[in-house]
């Protein structure tokens, strides 16, 4: 790290916005400074003719004008290692479990865990020509995913020694390479993006195990998506179910702005919960950022490039990895909030006029690329927004619909009809079908956009007509439209409602919603049929269609043969209204 420059003085102080004067020692935008006797870190965010405006990202109760600020040299860093996995770290990467010390005020960050160490497996021999990037070895006693040594991004050169087989510590140099050590951490600008080699068309599905997500509203692993809803309707409820069974690497969750006892509910499921793909722990697979509601405001305004940084460095290694925000409408309000303080010409509901620009830099860091390495990655985004009063026109949800790719619109009226997740199929889209029902294609599923478009028709269709009924009465409908209608309430309670509690159906594998979505489809187009051949709707809106509608919860997460029976049974009782009329 560059050495402290001479002290400034600190000659304003107003909440998290301080302002010192500037003795002319070449400070930059973005540099660290050590504010006050316990040097509490804040970002020069403004200069202006010999006065620094700085972001205090800690508490500056008994900061005053005439305390001594400390230029560091260096931007807001975050240390990257092994100790990550498994971890909750505040805003500023700082540890919160284990490690009381990150109370402290001014407390460094990013340190790992007194006296840990590794069992490092070296991937290279001396003579080797290496480059950025490139994968020195593995430590094998991380966890259930792979850490990997990698090269620096600016290193290039020959293998000059490369340490043996053995336990090493976060601090111990694991080879050299051009002359330059190398070892098992990183330390990176968490405003600057890592650098790849180039992107990928990102096509390849991210299953999250939620069948309105994975089967209508889809979304591609390095692509982006935004989840708009007002107070109770589901937000975190939803997200948390994501990244219990997305089938990503690398979890990165960042409670931002949240309350305490959700992050701690969050914490507690991640830590009991067991990972379905190795059989350990979810949360050994995961790293949680907090940065609740009762911390430091401009800390919030850190955690989301905190997490997004930590992210991309697993990526790196060749990892697929999935941010979830929640929520970034917390961390606009902390931009709101120290752009008054700066007096900056608020724009719309006052917030600052780069708010959009803020939102574009956050989501683009999302992406399917090549690593330096050579290995593909990706870091997909899901963002929550939380608008005031469930308005989804106010500034941050119609920000952020112009940078993501799909929009998970959550329904106060579902909700409150305990429909969840309440997805509205009215509100959301996904600009990731076309190219995921290509990937379904290639991969033996070509009906995959086929159905989709069906249910979605099904859906608009029986939402016309239910506002209809509503004023006429369902029974003086035409024979065709009671069954659409029908075929509306089987789709949303047979396919779409999803149990978070059930054992079943807290997720469903893709092959288990195609089943289910195929099963509906096909009743509902009997039921059609059978009105063409004479059958009252009356009589088919009498079936008992109960069994299909919990086979969602009476089978197996991929019990796909038991639904097709299911469908089967169900098929019959329809057919046998025939007989009786």
């Amino acid at each position: 790290m560059p050495r402290e420059t001479p002290d400034g003085r600190i000659t304003r102080v107003a909440g998290p916005l301080v302002e010192m004067s500037d003795r002319g020692r070449g400070v930059a935008m973005h540099d660290l400074v050590g504010l006050g006797s316990q040097r509490l870190p804040g970002e020069v965010v403004g200069i202006r003719e010999g006065t620094l405006t700085v972001q205090a990202y800690e508490y500056t109760g008994g900061l005053r004008p005439g305390a001594a600020a400390v230029p560091l040299g260096h931007r807001l860093v975050a240390r990257l290692g092994p100790w990550l996995l498994g971890g909750v770290f505040d805003g500023l990467l700082r540890p919160l479990a284990g490690a009381p010390v990150w109370l402290a005020p001014g407390a460094a960050g990013g340190e790992p865990p007194a006296g840990s160490r590794w069992r490092f497996a070296p991937c290279v021999a001396d003579g080797q020509v290496v480059s950025g990037g490139s994968k020195l070895g593995v430590l094998a006693t991380v966890g259930p995913v792979e850490y990997r040594v990698l090269v620096p991004p600016e290193v290039a050169g020959v293998v000059e020694r490369c340490a043996a087989p053995g336990e090493r510590g976060p601090d111990d140099v694991l080879a050299s390479v051009g002359g330059m050590p190398v070892g098992m951490t990183a330390t990176w600008p968490i405003r600057a993006p890592r650098p790849v080699r180039g992107r990928r068309d990102a096509d390849e599905p991210l299953h999250t195990g939620q069948r309105v997500v994975d089967g209508l509203f889809p979304i591609a692993k390095g692509s982006t998506a935004a989840v708009p809803g007002g107070f109770g309707t589901g937000k975190t409820m939803l997200l948390q179910q994501i990244a219990k069974w997305c089938d990503a690497d690398v979890i990165v969750y960042v409670g931002c702005g949240e309350r305490g006892n959700e992050m701690a509910d969050v914490v507690a499921e991640l830590a009991a919960l067991e990972d379905p793909r190795t059989g350990g722990r979810l949360i050994d697979r995961s790293v949680v950022v907090a940065n609740t509601s009762n911390m430091p405001m401009m800390a919030r305004e850190a955690s989301v490039y905190t997490g997004v940084t930590v992210a991309e460095f697993f990526r790196d290694m060749g990892h697929d990895v999935v941010v979830i925000a929640d929520s970034t409408s917390r961390w606009a309000e902390a931009l709101r909030e120290f752009a008054s303080r700066a007096g900056a010409l608020p724009a719309e509901e006052g917030y600052p006029a780069d708010l959009a620009s803020a939102l574009a830099a956050f989501y683009e860091r999302a992406g399917a690329v090549r690593t330096l390495g050579g290995a593909p990655g990706s870091v997909t985004i899901v963002g929550a927004v939380s608008p005031p009063g469930g308005d989804l026109t106010e500034p941050v949800t119609m920000n952020t619909e112009r940078f993501v790719r799909c929009r998970w619109t959550l329904d106060r009226d579902l909700a409150y009809a305990r429909h969840y997740p309440a997805v509205s199929w009215s509100g959301s889209f996904s600009r990731d079908a076309a190219a995921i029902g290509s990937w379904h294609a290639r991969h033996g599923d070509a009906a995959w956009l086929r159905r989709r478009a069906r249910a979605l028709d099904v859906l608009a269709e029986a939402d016309r007509l239910g506002a209809l009924a509503e004023l006429v009465g369902t029974a003086s409908l035409p024979p065709h439209e009671r069954v659409a209608i029908l075929a509306g309430r089987l789709l949303r309670e047979g396919v779409l409602q999803q149990n978070a509690l059930a054992p079943n159906d807290a997720r469903c594998t893709a092959e288990k919603a195609a089943a289910l979505l195929d099963a509906i489809l096909a009743v509902t187009q009997r039921c059609h049929a059978l009105v063409d051949a004479g059958v009252p709707a009356e009589t088919l809106e009498s079936v008992d269609y109960g069994p299909l509608v919990r086979a969602r919860e009476a089978t197996r997460p991929d019990g796909v043969a038991e639904v097709a029976g299911q469908a089967e049974a169900t098929l019959a009782r329809v057919d046998a209204t025939r007989e009786r009329s």
